[in-house]
């Protein structure tokens, strides 16, 4: 008897040992009041924008915490986050947090959100007489609030708000900025210099560049400019600011293409900082050499790069096309416009030299009063060192092209299977300015050809292209002569 008296004794304190133990357990990883943390707590920020409204964010906050569980806030932090991706760590302590469970509270504090999250539940709805004043106070049930308010006041529908509505407390999940908040356990109290990391979009960037060409046309200044757009819903002060440009694969599904996209008048003046670059996998980093302040829904230029007294050539080109040597078509174009092209090497010796990213051109030209005048732009894709960079400015004026088959011909071909066409063509090309200019004839002949006659030399600058570069006299006009043979 006395012995199981001492069993039932030892079981009932192994219990009361279990139990206390549980409790001191859950106590330890029982998250605190919630601790918040905003701007003022901001040490530093950086920002990697990548193209196509994807950025990196490093947010460095000092924030003082307790040992064991702590719930903390994390507000100010982009709208666009994509909270799997965000990171947080210590970098007083390194390994001094574990992470229990995030949640990302995007929902922000509106009129229109609070009367959503209290459908279901009872608002009060205050009444103004309005001859006395009075008030008078209705309980309500919010049944929705899907394009409009539907409420139910004692046996009667309401639809409208018919008063001031009075809410008993904001939801814990609805914010007035959007949040981050994380439940952790830290095994070392006191500040700490936390560093939180997350992708998010919001943030995009191009570049966009202004060109002026000299008097005759031989060089250019080349200003870069970089156009920030910040639409992630909270600001960045004081960034240190970094751009990644290259082609990075994307999951295309998880992201949502930004829009709207801001145009830059000509620069008065070249940038006084141009921005520092360093290959960085097979992509290039450019870095801002100074700290610079993204408000919300905002866009800026910073400098990206100047040169001054870039070599430049011109080319006046008249470009053809394939389907006239398969068949007789007669006349072609009467009054064809000559394209407008130049380009430029992006190589030390040119006074560049720098990687350059994907973006739009706009050239000026001053005119005779010294106004700069736009003249047209073009789009480039990512330029790396070396290679030339070669705009489309427009269509000629003054220098035109009329075009002609004068004779076509289908040949015995050698065997069944293949067809052989003889043809001839007449290009004349007419310049109205008042000096001479050099025009380029650039026509695609397909299958296997041969030049028959002509009488101007050309080039076989690709196994199916020939060009001619003719002079065309000041108000005066050049015609170009050709036969071909085509096999297919």
């Amino acid at each position: 008897m006395r012995s199981n008296r001492r069993l039932i004794l030892a079981l009932s304190t192994l219990a009361m040992a279990a139990s206390a133990a549980s409790h001191a357990q859950m106590t330890s990883t029982t998250p605190a009041t919630e601790r918040r943390s905003t701007l003022g707590d901001q040490q530093s920020v950086a920002i990697t924008i990548y193209n196509e409204d994807l950025a990196l964010v490093k947010d460095a906050r000092k924030v003082a915490l307790e040992e064991g569980a702590n719930r903390l806030a994390l507000r100010d932090v982009s709208a666009r986050m994509r909270p799997e991706t965000a990171q947080l760590r210590s970098l007083t302590a390194p390994g001094s947090l574990t992470l229990l469970e995030q949640n990302f509270d995007f929902d922000l504090l509106t009129p229109a959100k609070l009367l959503e999250k209290y459908v279901g539940r009872t608002v009060r709805i205050v009444k103004t007489h309005p001859t006395t004043g009075a008030e008078t106070v209705e309980t309500a049930e919010v049944l929705s609030a899907q394009e409009g308010v539907v409420l139910k006041i004692g046996d009667r529908i309401e639809t409208g708000v018919p008063g001031r509505i009075v809410f008993d407390g904001v939801p814990s999940n609805l914010r007035d900025r959007p949040t981050l908040v994380t439940d952790l356990v830290n095994r070392r109290a006191g500040p700490q210099d936390l560093e939180l990391s997350y992708l998010t979009g919001g943030l995009a960037w191009k570049a966009d560049y202004v060109a002026e060409l000299n008097a005759d046309d031989s060089g250019l200044d080349l200003n870069g400019w970089v156009t920030l757009t910040n639409r992630s819903g909270t600001a960045y002060a004081n960034a240190k600011l970094q751009l990644v440009a290259g082609d990075v694969n994307r999951v295309r599904d998880e992201m949502v293409r930004a829009k709207g996209e801001a145009r830059m008048a000509l620069a008065a003046a070249a940038p006084a900082e141009p921005m520092s670059q360093e290959a960085l996998f097979e992509y290039h980093l450019y870095t801002l050499n100074r700290p610079t302040t993204l408000a919300d829904n905002q866009t800026k230029q910073v400098a990206l790069l100047g040169a001054t007294g870039v070599p430049v050539s011109k080319e006046l080109l008249v470009q053809g096309a394939d389907y006239y040597y398969r068949s007789s078509v007669g006349d072609i174009g009467q009054k064809l416009k000559a394209g407008v092209y130049v380009e430029f090497a992006n190589k030390e010796t040119s006074h560049l030299g720098m990687p350059l990213p994907k973006g739009v051109v706009r050239v000026y030209k001053r005119d005779s009063a010294g106004n700069a005048q736009f003249v047209g732009e073009d789009r480039i894709d990512h330029t790396a060192k070396n290679e030339t960079v070669r705009l489309r400015l427009g269509e000629a004026f003054d220098v035109t092209a009329d075009k002609k088959q004068t004779d076509f011909r289908r040949r015995e071909p050698a065997n069944k299977a293949s067809y052989v066409m003889e043809s001839a063509y007449e290009i004349v090309l007419r310049n109205a300015k008042a000096e001479a200019v050099t025009v380029t004839v650039r026509e695609p002949v397909p299958g296997d050809w041969q030049m028959l006659e002509e009488n101007q030399p050309h080039k076989k600058v690709a196994a199916g292209t020939a060009e001619w570069r003719l002079k065309v006299p000041a108000e005066g006009s050049t015609t170009l002569k050709y036969r071909v043979l085509v096999r297919y």
